[in-house]
């Protein structure tokens, strides 16, 4: 039998516990996955095995998961269908949030339903490139314009996919400029990318990681940036908005998702560590020689109400376009 000093010692521990932050709260007692929508090596994939690599304290362990296919729904139709226990995340382009519910006319999913936004990871802007296709003398935006003008049957651009960000982007710049130009839609941008370099076709509407390492080997030519402002990794480049095109002022951003039903307390836990990670100099540095800019300090709510509004912006978009929505 325990004494009443051994009783006594007992019930002034259990005392003190209950002042004491608990250890189970600070980090989720399994391991868990970031999911992306694309094969490793490609924009998600950095951003996840970036944060990935600084959320130590999240989890038992942190890894991340690529299921590439269907333009990165198949990765949202998972963590859609995992338990709600804060051990399956999901990284995914803005476009699959605010372009998607627009150009198809079925989505097995429903962002506002299914999932809780966390927090914004990082933003970029699409860069035109021109390849071989284009004499060596075109080296602006303007002379680009004016050789597509004078050549229709070369002027073209291609993108990942019809109903992509890129593809919007392409036929804004057309009508804007008046300047016809053919679209080619490929099956994902390492293709697109490759037949610009090929010479088969003018121009492309590119995600600036994936086009940088070409442009600085000098085998791309960079025109113009989306944006509010020039890029750090292609500082000599303009914006269209100072090439005079204001409406291509537009970024594509990388979110943290966590399927519905996620407790509030644990979304809260998983913000406040993406965002301690973000703020790490190796994800900072990471991200930014990529050509991303890292997402400023926020929260669940305000990520969410910037979600929402993406969306009826692109909502505009694509009904101007007279696009014709698939599937």
């Amino acid at each position: 039998m325990p004494t009443r000093r051994q009783l006594m010692c007992a019930l002034a521990g259990a005392a003190a516990g209950l002042w004491l932050p608990s250890t189970s709260l600070a980090q989720l007692g399994k391991p868990a996955r970031i999911v992306v929508g694309f094969p490793p090596g490609g924009s998600a994939d950095l951003i996840a095995r970036a944060l990935a690599s600084q959320m130590t304290g999240y989890a038992q362990s942190l890894i991340v998961e690529n299921k590439a296919g269907a333009g990165g729904r198949i990765a949202i139709e998972a963590v859609k269908a995992s338990e709600a226990d804060g051990a399956t995340l999901l990284i995914t382009p803005s476009s699959m949030v605010s372009v998607y519910p627009h150009v198809y006319r079925k989505l097995n999913y429903d962002m506002a339903r299914d999932f809780v936004p966390v927090t914004e990871l990082a933003s970029f802007p699409f860069v035109l490139v021109v390849g071989s296709l284009v004499p060596e003398n075109v080296k602006t935006l303007p002379d680009f314009l004016a050789w597509a003008k004078a050549n229709p049957r070369e002027a073209s651009y291609a993108s990942p996919g019809n109903g992509t960000t890129p593809h919007f982007i392409g036929a804004m710049l057309a009508r804007a400029s008046q300047v016809p130009m053919t679209h080619v839609a490929y099956k994902g941008g390492a293709q697109a990318m490759n037949d610009v370099l090929g010479g088969q076709i003018a121009s492309n509407m590119a995600v600036i990681s994936n086009a940088l390492p070409q442009i600085q080997a000098g085998k791309l030519r960079a025109l113009a940036v989306t944006g509010p402002q020039r890029n750090k990794a292609l500082l000599q480049v303009p914006t269209f908005v100072e090439s005079g095109f204001r409406d291509l002022n537009m970024l594509e951003w990388f979110g943290l998702f966590a399927p519905a039903r996620v407790p509030a307390d644990q979304v809260k836990r998983l913000s406040d560590q993406a965002q301690q990670a973000l703020r790490s100099q190796p994800v900072q540095e990471a991200l930014t020689k990529a050509g991303f800019d890292p997402a400023a300090p926020g929260d669940p709510a305000s990520f969410g109400a910037m979600m929402k509004a993406d969306q009826a912006r692109w909502a505009s978009i694509v009904k101007a376009s007279h696009f014709t929505p698939e599937e």
